[in-house]
């Protein structure tokens, strides 16, 4: 944690104890191992040419660790086909239940569990052996040090309204765009910087966003009551265009897009279920197999 908050002051905050409890344990382990894992640099705490050695070291023994305690753990249970995916929210909760389901028709013996959390959440439980894959947005900036990552589809934004709301026509110009109330993510959510990204692209650099919600559930619910419009991604809405609970509005000119990554642990040796459960979503994101992503 220290690695990552690179400093003692966060980390007894963020673990809820006495910042020289943290310290203790710091010179404890550079006692223990005769080296100096840590030095200062400005304000921060980075680690040593030695430090990141043990780092790499310790890091590559949780990840084994973790995953030998799957594998034994679904041994005794009698379970040796199991697959653990760490997931974003809106692929989560609208693309994978279909894909999923569908594989178990196929595979009925084998488990699969989802985890639902951030890009950050997704990577880092992929890369310390917790999930076997991850199906996430990622922002470009992301660190994916260590993991493998391809493309599986890309995830159109499309605009949406009340059905009723009759204060908007079929289609909206990018300067009608940025006089709009706005119901939208949080900032500092990938999703949220996508949008913003691909507006700035074209041209819109400031919109009128009164109200910020961490799910599309929630997003979608404030459209419906008339509070504003919002960008979400196509799969998310496809039952409510479809029940007439929401209208798509039309952006000539603008197409904001974001893709949707297969995020493994480099050098990961996967079951064959693993591998026939990654094949199958690639297969699916390819359109050749199981329509979830088109609607149907």
């Amino acid at each position: 944690m220290v690695c990552e908050l690179q400093s003692v002051t966060r980390v007894a905050d963020r673990m809820m104890v006495a910042q020289p409890v943290v310290t203790a344990h710091l010179r404890f382990l550079e006692d223990k191992l005769g080296v100096k894992l840590f030095q200062r640099s400005g304000r921060r705490l980075v680690l040593t040419e030695v430090g990141q050695r043990v780092y790499k070291w310790a890091s590559d023994i949780i990840t084994h660790t973790h995953e030998l305690e799957r594998e034994l753990g679904n041994a005794v249970e009698g379970e040796f086909g199991s697959a653990v995916v760490a997931a974003s929210m809106t692929v989560a909760s609208y693309v994978l239940p279909a894909l999923f389901t569908a594989f178990r028709q196929q595979h009925p013996d084998g488990g699969i569990t989802v985890h639902v959390s951030n890009p950050q959440f997704v990577t880092a439980a992929v890369r310390d052996g917790t999930c076997d894959f991850g199906v996430c947005i990622l922002d470009p900036r992301h660190d994916v040090d260590g993991l493998n990552v391809e493309l599986l589809w890309t995830e159109q934004l499309v605009l949406v309204a009340a059905f009723d709301d009759a204060s908007l026509g079929a289609e909206v110009t990018p300067q009608q765009i940025a006089d709009l109330p706005f119901i939208s993510s949080p900032r500092n959510q990938v999703r949220r910087e996508a949008e913003e990204d691909g507006l700035r692209a074209h041209g819109i650099t400031h919109r009128r966003v009164l109200l910020e919600f961490g799910h599309p559930e929630a997003m979608k619910q404030a459209v419906r009551r008339g509070a504003g419009v919002a960008f979400v991604m196509e799969t998310s809405v496809h039952d409510e265009l479809r029940r007439g609970l929401l209208r798509r509005i039309a952006t000539p000119g603008i197409d904001l897009s974001i893709p949707v990554f297969l995020v493994h642990r480099r050098g990961k040796s996967f079951s064959s279920l693993q591998a026939q459960l990654m094949d199958f979503l690639r297969t699916a994101a390819a359109g050749e197999q199981v329509p979830a992503l088109h609607g149907d």
